[in-house]
């Protein structure tokens, strides 16, 4: 019995591609910088949502950080139900909840309720990083420890079955087991649709979780270009039909940046990339404001680092980076692509997505199906 947990339109996985057939979400993680402040960095999500709304993207998801400087999104839940109700056509979700901080069946009836009060729209993205330091993992539990890493696999296990059994499936169609402890105990609101799980990784353990649940796959390449095709050779070996599954689905999150020119777009990724080295070397704290990214003057060995960031991200006209995403899609079959944008400039980072849309033809789709 294969459940269509809306993935793609009448569970059909097999698209013939072409360049305007590219299926582009966003993710988001409320990025703050040193001329802003958390709040206004929230709502800079919001509108970037409700403008991506409009341009055809198909989902739209909200990172977890905790306890840093440098992003505001720490409960995507919540934002996720605000977004919901500003947003019409896209699915919105998490990216990721970090399972090892909570209780699944706490996280199952959230996204139970998010999913009634936004029917069919909301997508739940798991991760087992804690999204933190050691400190602050500790400083999220209920209870004196953590859900150890070796667990990870029987809280996802225990997720699925309570939004299976919340949506009224049981036996051999899904649920829990007669003689299982928490029988007859149900996440609510209760209601006819599973909320749809996708695994995030970058690294092998995310690969063979998801493998091993028949979940679709989230690479964020923004984190680990490196192993990428070690990661899907390992999903796509061990790959498990499931009830959400019967053939392996990949997704990639990429650093993007589009520009009306090659120089524009580098100009506008500079805060992002000195940011993303200060993050190598352990000293990174808000996103630099343009001016003070201008200003900036790396040493010798922190510029090298900088180039080596520049060049593994997309950055370039909207073009250029479409055929950067093409390359990926025909040398990995990755079925869709999330667009990480961070710069300071919001302008510019609404004006990505519009000609990151423009360029693959999402808008035309999005009126076309109106």
């Amino acid at each position: 019995m294969l459940i269509c947990l809306g993935l793609a339109s009448s569970c059909d996985y097999g698209y013939v591609w072409g360049m305007t057939d590219f299926i582009l979400n966003a993710l988001d993680q409320s990025p703050v910088n040193s001329a802003t402040n958390p709040a206004l960095a929230v709502a800079e999500t919001v509108a970037l949502a409700t403008h991506t709304d409009a341009l055809g993207y198909r989902r739209f998801w909200l990172a977890e950080h905790h306890n840093t400087s440098a992003f505001a999104g720490a409960a995507p839940e919540i934002l996720i139900g605000h977004i919901a109700a500003k947003t019409r056509h896209l699915r919105v979700g998490s990216g990721g909840v970090m399972l090892p901080h909570y209780s699944p069946m706490k996280v199952a009836e959230v996204f139970r309720m998010l999913d009634t009060l936004a029917p069919g729209r909301i997508d739940l993205g798991l991760g087992r990083a804690p999204g933190g330091d050691a400190r602050t993992a500790a400083a999220l539990q209920a209870g004196p420890k953590s859900w150890p890493p070796e667990v990870f696999p029987q809280q996802v296990e225990m997720l699925v079955q309570f939004l299976e059994d919340a949506a009224g499936l049981s036996g051999a169609d899904g649920g829990f087991p007669d003689d299982h402890p928490y029988q007859g105990i149900h996440a609510q609101p209760m209601g006819d649709h599973v909320v749809p799980l996708f695994m995030l990784g970058s690294g092998g353990d995310g690969a063979y979780h998801a493998a091993q649940f028949g979940l679709p796959y989230v690479y964020a390449h923004f984190i680990n270009p490196d192993n990428l095709a070690t990661a899907l050779h390992a999903y796509r070996t061990h790959f498990r039909p499931s009830r959400f599954l019967d053939a392996p689905r990949v997704m990639m999150a990429v650093s993007a940046l589009a520009g009306e020119t090659h120089e524009e777009a580098q100009y506008f990724a500079k805060p992002r990339n000195i940011w993303a080295a200060q993050m190598l070397q352990n000293r990174a704290g808000r996103l630099l404001s343009m001016t003070e990214a201008e200003a900036y003057r790396p040493s010798e060995e922190e510029a090298a680092m900088i180039d080596m960031i520049a060049r593994r991200s997309l950055t370039g006209t909207a073009e250029a980076v479409l055929d950067q995403l093409d390359s990926f899609r025909q040398a990995h079959a990755i079925d869709e692509f999330f667009l990480l944008t961070l710069t300071p400039d919001v302008a510019a980072r609404k004006n990505s997505y519009t000609l990151m849309s423009a360029a693959a033809g999402l808008t035309q789709r999005a009126d076309a199906a109106e």
